[in-house]
């Protein structure tokens, strides 16, 4: 078996590369990688070298939205056997602290997540992963939808944590990846009426084409007021800001109901900023955050086999791995044109 793999080289530069077959534990399976979509995440790394504290200091792969097929399994691992089609969840974390033992995993202060400095991604042919975090797909999902699950399950753990039931009205700010999301986990859990803002025309077309109640174009108007208008002045029951930017967020307490929640997914790229709790206070709402997610991958996969979340169309781009540096540069040059990336690893 051959095996190749991208690396990030420098800013804005990545090389293809042979590399070997990683050799698996008792506890792991190898994965001959068919799909990896393209993150923001990724993005931010080829384009700064860093996010927070977290820096590239060497030739590193990117990558973690990843599905394919099992083509070996260790001695010890269960439940998988070589042909299943899996997608796999990437957090390695230590299984041991308060935050693993209470479900919360997502919080493990000692978490390894892929494609995040220093571990290795997934923008290659052949992974080896642990068996626990792989999740057997059903014959009616494909592997191009697994590799969606991962960005599918941050816009769960967002719908989730607002508290959106059946007949809740949801406002999204941002249709990207993840506000689209978003919007298909609003609607898997029952919201009656999303409503999602951005500036490009084209990303929010999709939301339409994908169940957006309304759409907002903030370059033309004034998503405040279009709003009030829409809901009566009443806001929303959750706003999920998924823009990271920082007009969005304090947008965010303009916009929603009397006691309703504002769910922050999105990271502005300041730390701090003016924000306006005396009308949050007002308002007896209350703000609250998310980080990756936890415990979602079942539903995910789910709501993609039963058909409630159609998250294939969300993919606007797919490029072979031979094409993933014109790939890289048609997300950072194109962004009004793209909704979300994959990688199609041959």
């Amino acid at each position: 078996m051959d095996n190749k793999a991208a690396f990030m080289t420098g800013i804005n530069k990545l090389e293809l590369r042979e590399v070997p077959v990683p050799e698996i534990t008792p506890e792991e399976v190898l994965i001959r990688v068919e799909y990896v979509g393209i993150c923001g995440s990724d993005m931010h790394y080829m384009e700064y070298g860093r996010i927070g504290d977290y820096v590239v200091e060497d030739d590193f792969v990117l990558g973690h939205e990843c599905a394919g097929e099992v083509v070996s399994v260790g001695a010890k691992a269960k439940g998988l056997q070589v042909g299943d089609k899996v997608c796999y969840e990437p957090n390695l974390t230590c299984g041991e602290c308060e935050y693993c033992r209470s479900g919360d995993y997502n919080l493990c202060p000692d978490v390894q997540y892929l494609s995040t400095p220093p571990v290795q991604g997934c923008f290659a042919r052949y992974m080896a992963f642990p068996a626990s975090l792989c999740f057997k797909l059903p014959e009616n999902v494909s592997t191009k939808e697994g590799a969606l699950v991962e960005p599918f399950s941050v816009g769960l753990e967002a719908a989730k944590a607002g508290g959106v039931k059946p007949g809740s009205r949801v406002l999204i700010l941002g249709a990207g990846c993840i506000g689209l999301m978003s919007l298909l986990a609003a609607k898997t859990y029952g919201a009656a009426d999303v409503t999602v803002v951005d500036i490009y025309p084209k990303r929010l077309e999709k939301a339409l084409e994908i169940g957006a109640t309304h759409v907002i174009n903030a370059t033309d108007e004034d998503p405040i007021a279009v709003y009030a208008k829409l809901t009566g002045s009443e806001g929303a029951d959750v706003v999920i800001e998924a823009a990271g930017a920082v007009e969005t967020t304090q947008q965010t307490v303009f916009l929603v109901k009397r006691g309703g929640t504002i769910i922050l997914v999105g990271m502005p790229p300041e730390d701090e900023y003016i924000f306006n709790f005396a009308k949050l206070m007002g308002q007896v709402a209350q703000i609250k955050t998310i980080f990756r997610f936890k415990n979602t991958y079942p539903m995910a996969i789910r709501a993609i086999a039963d058909g409630s979340a159609d998250i294939a169309k969300v993919v606007t781009n797919e490029f072979a791995l031979s094409d993933i540096t014109e790939a890289f540069n048609v997300n950072i040059n194109k962004k009004a044109e793209v909704g979300k990336i994959v990688i199609r690893i041959d």
